[in-house]
């Protein structure tokens, strides 16, 4: 049952003036600052909801709500207000704000405490410096297959850009295989038909002095894989007795893995520990929204608790040399896990998003939900602002660049090298310059 709202606060605003920071549930879902009179940004359909928003919640109209985080300028002069989960590995609580009357009136479903400072991003900032978490470690530059192959990547196409790196001089750390390697989510150790070792092209990556990265979204299954038809016991189930449902993409209604099934448990660990075994040492987790999904699973735990023990997995098999990036990820329950996350929707090579939905890809929302999310960058995590795009085909790609460097974030390139032009070599390999992290 969901838990009832308790006032927390009344705040005369300046209704000219004053601004709402909300934080969205996850990677994908938006961020930032807004006027009063605007309208944030929700999701334009049931799919988009469950598989960019925080699952099962409706936010009512006319009310701004953050999940876990929510920050009010006034407006005329006082303090910053910000509301936070008190707990927020354990606990996030829905964070609602509404204007009556040039009061706001501020509630939560959950346990929030009260922080006060100057401006929205550095009373975040703070918030998160009070956590203690280590700085994290300087993250690598990476080219990744993404944004230029997408599924339909090739191991022919790893080795192009593999030579490309050298003739352009780019200093690249680490080579990213994305989406398009497996044959289906879920059945991660068997090969597409795109790909014939991928042993074979860690130790090529290895061999010229660079290292090997690898996409997983671990917590998802395809029903048509194998491990769907073979293990429908490792599967989170709903009350009505199937499948808990993932949202649907790639075509498929998704089936979400139950890292809490020993069996699954050791399924996931041998995944990880076989491709650390390859070569492999950099590794962008996706889709893992799935993991802290409601449903019935073998142990009796609660859905942040089955998260953050199947991330422990993953690290654990992967050991803690390894580089782990988080994407599509609860936020909060998410901190103290990774090196690096995703603080936005993807990226693409247009602006607009489909349908306006600021969670869908398009460089608008990456740029908002970035802006918005800049203050964990060094406190929680590197942030990741999404790849680089610096192709000629890319729509407004000086201006994306110029927000991909302004983060001091994660630096990766995802074009096919041999076709950037003069300004595409020079910008990527400026962007690929190590800057170490700072905070801003």
């Amino acid at each position: 049952m969901p838990h009832p709202f308790t006032p927390l606060a009344s705040v005369p605003v300046d209704p000219r003036r004053a601004r709402v920071h909300e934080e969205g549930w996850q990677s994908w879902s938006p961020s930032g600052a807004y006027a009063l009179g605007a309208a944030p940004y929700r999701p334009a359909n049931a799919n988009w909801a469950t598989v960019c928003y925080r699952p099962g919640v409706t936010v009512p109209a006319g009310v701004f709500q953050g999940e876990g985080l929510l920050a009010l300028d006034p407006g005329d002069g006082s303090p910053v207000r910000l509301w936070a989960a008190a707990e927020p590995t354990r606990e996030v609580p829905s964070i609602r704000l509404a204007v009556r009357d040039g009061v706001a009136e501020v509630a939560a479903d959950g346990l929030a405490k009260e922080w006060t400072g100057d401006d929205i991003q550095s009373v975040l900032g703070d918030w998160a410096a009070g956590l203690g978490i280590a700085a994290p470690r300087p993250a690598p530059t990476v080219w990744c297959s993404w944004y230029e192959y997408f599924t339909q990547v090739t191991e022919d196409d790893i080795h192009e850009n593999l030579r490309a790196m050298d003739t352009l001089d780019l200093p690249v750390d680490v080579v990213q295989i994305d989406d398009g390697y497996q044959r289906a989510l879920g059945d991660w150790l068997t090969l597409s038909g795109r790909f014939r070792s991928r042993a074979g092209i860690a130790d090529k990556i290895r061999s010229r002095g660079r290292r090997a990265g690898i996409w997983t979204a671990p917590f998802l299954v395809d029903p048509a894989s194998d491990l769907a038809a073979e293990h429908p016991d490792w599967l989170v189930r709903d009350t009505a007795g199937g499948f808990a449902h993932a949202g649907r993409n790639w075509g498929h209604d998704l089936r979400v893995l139950d890292t809490t099934h020993p069996d699954a448990a050791a399924y996931l660990t041998e995944v990880f520990t076989i491709l650390r075994a390859e070569g492999y040492d950099y590794f962008k987790t996706d889709f893992l929204y799935a993991g802290a999904l409601d449903g019935i699973r073998h142990a009796d735990v609660d859905p942040l608790t089955a998260y953050r023990s199947g991330i422990r997995l993953i690290r654990d098999a992967i050991g803690p040399d390894s580089y782990l990036l988080g994407c599509g990820a609860p936020m909060l329950p998410s901190i103290g896990l990774f090196d690096a996350m995703r603080v936005s929707p993807d990226t693409a090579p247009h602006r607009r998003p489909e349908a306006d939905d600021y969670s869908q890809p398009g460089q608008d929302p990456a740029e908002f939900t970035g802006g918005g999310r800049q203050w964990q960058h060094g406190r929680l995590w590197t942030n990741d602002p999404d790849c680089l795009m610096a192709r000629p085909a890319v729509e407004t790609r000086e201006q994306w660049a110029a927000h991909v460097e302004s983060t001091g974030g994660l630096m990766a390139s995802s074009d096919r090298l041999l076709s950037l032009d003069e300004w595409g070599v020079t910008t990527t390999r400026r962007l690929l310059t190590p800057r170490g992290v700072s905070s801003h």
